[in-house]
């Protein structure tokens, strides 16, 4: 954990920054001023978590849904990034319905694929499902060129293993999502780039060789427990498999 980070008190809140920071950062979600996110108290982070118009709906159902009543509770936000959990207790079908009726009107008519017919197959109430089954990408996969699949491995929670530190660059071993044949799929392990330290915000400060880490938009987000990743790896292969089931009808 960063020293900033050590300033951000409820654990939910603390996790919730980590993970949020780098698409907040690159101005596709949250709110425009970031330093809440680097070194603000619980409260700013609660007050930041409230711009984000993809994680906060979900913590919101979920919190309805299970009866844990602050949507930023540990136990929710693990849930939502990194899938299982409290989150995957919960009906698919009964959470996509509520959770359409918050997005859906936000959404307007540019997303007409957001019913509860068209998703009831993919839907889980984590942050994999938003990105391959909420999020327009995985429907131009194929028509728009490199930047669906980029932008489709790049949002989702990525994790690895890191195999090598110079300075404050790590070298870290995962998984880049590929589109070959018509399917999404994981491909071998290669090594990636990754910065320990951005803005003067480091969510792993002592990351080292050997370590497995979360990755969320090529940044670092996280360590991982072995069954952290674990997890993290059943909740994107049971995506990948029902969004592939969509792509081939």
């Amino acid at each position: 954990m960063s020293t900033s980070a050590k300033a951000v008190a409820a654990p939910g809140t603390e996790m919730f920054a980590r993970f949020a920071y780098a698409p907040n950062r690159l101005g596709y979600c949250g709110p425009a001023e970031t330093s809440a996110l680097r070194t603000g108290s619980a409260d700013r982070v609660r007050d930041a978590a409230r711009h984000f118009t993809g994680a906060w709906p979900y913590l919101r159902v979920m919190s309805r849904m299970t009866g844990i009543a602050d949507p930023l509770d540990r136990r929710l936000v693990e849930s939502y990034w990194l899938g299982g959990g409290v989150g995957a207790e919960l009906d698919p079908a009964a959470f996509v319905t509520e959770l359409l009726a918050v997005i859906g009107p936000a959404a307007g008519n540019y997303w007409q694929y957001l019913t509860r017919d068209c998703l009831a197959g993919e839907a889980a109430a984590n942050h994999c499902f938003h990105v391959f089954g909420i999020y327009p990408w995985s429907r131009l996969l194929g028509r728009g060129g490199e930047q669906p699949i980029r932008v489709l491995d790049c949002c989702r929670i990525g994790w690895g293993t890191v195999s090598a530190r110079a300075g404050d660059e790590l070298t870290v071993r995962c998984r880049r999502l590929r589109f070959d044949g018509g399917r999404l799929l994981l491909g071998v392990p290669e090594p990636v780039s990754v910065p320990v330290w951005e803005d003067g915000f480091a969510a792993v400060p002592d990351a080292a060789p050997g370590q497995l880490v979360a990755l969320h938009w090529d940044r670092l987000c996280g360590p991982l427990t072995l069954s952290e990743a674990r997890t993290l790896a059943v909740t994107t292969a049971r995506q990948l498999r029902v969004t592939n089931r969509r792509l081939a009808r």
